[in-house]
């Protein structure tokens, strides 16, 4: 589409006028292998949201020791969960905007990025604004709000914006952790998900990604905003399921410092010591299947429950692009569309 039809032909052509959504996830390594996962790492483990350690001090211990041994380790998991199509992460992104975009039709542009790693963010945004969105709603795909995750988001974002001319006009997804599409769309999936498992769990553990406990006391909302999501799903399900007992942990522990309790390897080693023998596990803080379901709850998280006397084990799959995560996201985003589509 171009500005002016009367526009001399020296005039170079300028698309404009669509509307576009950008789904954004974390990000994952190009490949299962160290050398590839030492890029990620790189860029991950830098960023000033993540680690919130003085520059020089973190820089010396992130060059010196975390990216000379955790590269191999890390890209041993990551080979366990690798597919055909590549990281799970990236598969699973991919097909939730391409559903999303049959979803909407041609008259809104979809597409998606991660924060680390590629399609990075303002790669995609360069792509969108060429092809003639001059209005994005990014959607960072994190219920939950931390600075570690959505706002890190906002600032690389910001950084593309800032260089460009032309900017597009920008809107972006709020938090949806006890939005009733999500509750709805969790409860409807998790409850499929139990009513087809060989055996009937005592527990459901709903585990979310672990942050420093110091980033809640400085103010972050993300633990508080988790335990409500865990809340209203323990709520919604509590009419089918009466007789399963619902817990609450944080997975994936990092480092010296201390992080959001219970550990979901403490709580997995405690309530088979105590007795559980049959247990599933969901992540209503991811929304796609990655590495920290896959392997670190799917394989080591079973481990530690069979080690400590636990029997019947089952992780339950994120909401992914199955239809009922399809539609929350679909509601939620022709609502941000409002006035543009």
């Amino acid at each position: 589409m171009t500005p002016d039809a009367n526009l001399p032909a020296s005039h170079p052509p300028v698309s404009f006028g669509k509307v576009g959504v950008m789904l954004v996830n974390l990000g994952t390594p190009e490949a299962a292998t160290p050398a590839a996962v030492r890029t990620y790492l790189a860029e991950f483990l830098w960023d000033r949201r993540v680690v919130e350690i003085p520059r020089p001090v973190w820089w010396l211990i992130l060059h010196g020791i975390i990216l000379r041994t955790r590269p191999a380790k890390s890209a041993h998991a990551y080979a366990q969960v690798w597919t055909k199509d590549g990281s799970p992460l990236a598969f699973h992104t991919k097909a939730q905007a391409a559903t999303l975009q049959a979803h909407l039709g041609d008259g809104v542009v979809v597409d998606w990025a991660m924060r680390y790693g590629q399609p990075s963010i303002p790669a995609v945004l360069e792509k969108m604004k060429a092809a003639g969105c001059d209005r994005i709603l990014v959607a960072p795909l994190y219920p939950q709000f931390s600075g570690a995750t959505t706002a890190s988001v906002i600032d690389k974002l910001g950084e593309a914006l800032a260089a460009m001319r032309w900017q597009p006009a920008i809107r972006t997804l709020p938090p949806y952790y006890d939005d009733a599409a999500h509750i709805e769309a969790l409860r409807k999936d998790v409850a499929a998900q139990l009513r087809a498992l060989a055996f009937k769990p005592e527990v459901l553990l709903l585990s979310f990604h672990g942050m420093p406990e110091r980033t809640l006391h400085l103010g972050d909302p993300y633990h508080c905003q988790c335990r409500k999501t865990a809340r209203l799903l323990g709520a919604a399900l509590a009419s089918e399921f009466p007789d399963v007992r619902v817990e609450t942990s944080f997975q994936s522990r990092f480092g010296r410092a201390k992080w959001l309790e219970p550990s979901t390897e403490d709580v997995l080693a405690k309530l088979a010591g105590e007795g559980v023998r049959s247990l599933a596990i969901a992540a209503p803080g991811f929304s796609s299947d990655c590495v920290e379901t896959l392997e670190e709850l799917a394989i080591r998280g079973r481990e530690v429950f069979e080690e400590a006397g636990g029997k019947d084990y089952a992780v339950l799959e994120c909401l992914n692009a199955r239809e009922a995560g399809m539609e929350m996201i679909e509601a939620l985003v022709r609502r941000e569309l409002g006035g543009w589509a």
